[in-house]
């Protein structure tokens, strides 16, 4: 027998002696899981608020935690669009009496804030409790969730400023929720589903229909021809990922044929997302770690190391993500232009 099957056979025997006392299943691996490490997983909060943790926060409590934890990627008012879309925005009074968003009938409005789409504020709490902040998710207290949720309804003018939300309250919020309308339960991603009693309809029925076909996608809003080109080709100054993208509106800033430059190769490599040359964003500017680090020895190895790593702690609460998608060749030769300086001749 190899010692691989000896350790699983330990293995086996070990986790059948911690298990309660019961058969093992059909494959001879493996336990019921006990009562308590079901709860350990299952923290979820429903629509109908079914998990939901007693706790308690106001709006001023909330703008605590907000700018300590959360505007440094979300703006001070929950607008920015430089990390994630934005949060606030985009509702009205009229919208709360309705459940209705309107602005997400108008083709010319520009942006989907989460507050327009929500329609359960259960869904806004429960993510915030397990995956936010970003780069510390669960660290939140159950307190802390309710404070930092009420202070972003007051945001939304949803909730007056001394407003607490709690695991009372929140059942209030729903019934004043702008978009609590505006979910469908009309279809279901299989066959047989019931939702409240009423059997629904699939969301697929496997039969793909090839007849009436449009020639072209309908476009729900442009712009003029005259105003296409006015601020150069807008989808290169957009971000590469997320749900926003610019549309082409004139040729790309670099012409074909082009020597790329460090800043391109930067651009490529997904760090101009949250730093810049000469001014901080998310991160620090480049100018300010070649500073930093001006003289010491073997920086361009810890800092090769630094970037490929991730981590954080020097330079504020947000944690950059490992860069492990990166060439080592492209990570030295970028390296190299940080502590330089970054600069844009090059």
């Amino acid at each position: 027998m190899s010692r691989f099957s000896k350790t699983a056979l330990a293995l086996v025997a070990a986790l059948a002696a911690a298990g309660p006392a019961r058969a093992l299943d059909d494959y001879g691996l493996g336990r019921a899981a006990t009562p308590a490490e079901i709860n350990a997983w299952n923290i979820d909060v429903r629509p109908d608020f079914a998990g939901l943790p007693k706790g308690s926060g106001s709006v001023d409590q909330g703008q605590t935690v907000w700018e300590g934890k959360c505007a440094a990627c979300h703006g001070t008012f929950g607008e920015s669009n430089k990390v994630f879309n934005p949060l606030i925005g985009g509702v009205t009074k009229d919208d709360m009496k309705t459940g209705h968003v309107a602005a997400l009938m108008r083709p010319d409005f520009p942006d989907r804030t989460t507050f327009m789409k929500v329609a359960t504020i259960s869904t806004v709490f429960d993510y915030i409790r397990r995956a936010m902040p970003w780069n510390a998710p669960k660290s939140l207290s159950d307190d802390q969730v309710y404070a930092v949720l009420a202070y972003m309804l007051n945001l939304a003018e949803i909730v007056p400023d001394d407003y607490v939300l709690n695991d009372q309250t929140i059942r209030d919020v729903q019934k004043i929720l702008p978009n609590r309308n505006g979910m469908t339960y009309d279809h279901a991603m299989w066959p047989s589903t019931v939702f409240s009693g009423k059997a629904v309809k699939p969301d697929t029925h496997n039969a793909a229909c090839m007849k009436n076909c449009k020639a072209a996608p309908e476009i729900a809003s442009f712009l003029p021809d005259s105003a296409l080109s006015s601020h150069g080709n807008i989808a290169d100054q957009n971000r590469r990922f997320g749900a926003i993208r610019g549309q082409v509106t004139g040729p790309s800033g670099a012409p074909a044929g082009a020597k790329k430059t460090m800043a391109d190769l930067a651009e490529a490599s997904g760090c101009l997302q949250c730093h810049r040359p000469d001014s901080k964003l998310i991160g620090p500017a480049y100018q300010e770690v070649a500073q930093k680090y001006k003289g010491q020895q073997d920086m361009a190895g810890k800092l090769f190391a630094k970037i490929r790593a991730g981590g954080g702690g020097v330079w504020g609460d947000v944690e950059m993500p490992a860069q492990t998608e990166v060439k080592d060749e492209d990570l030295k030769a970028l390296v190299a232009w940080i502590l330089n300086g970054a600069p844009t001749n090059q």
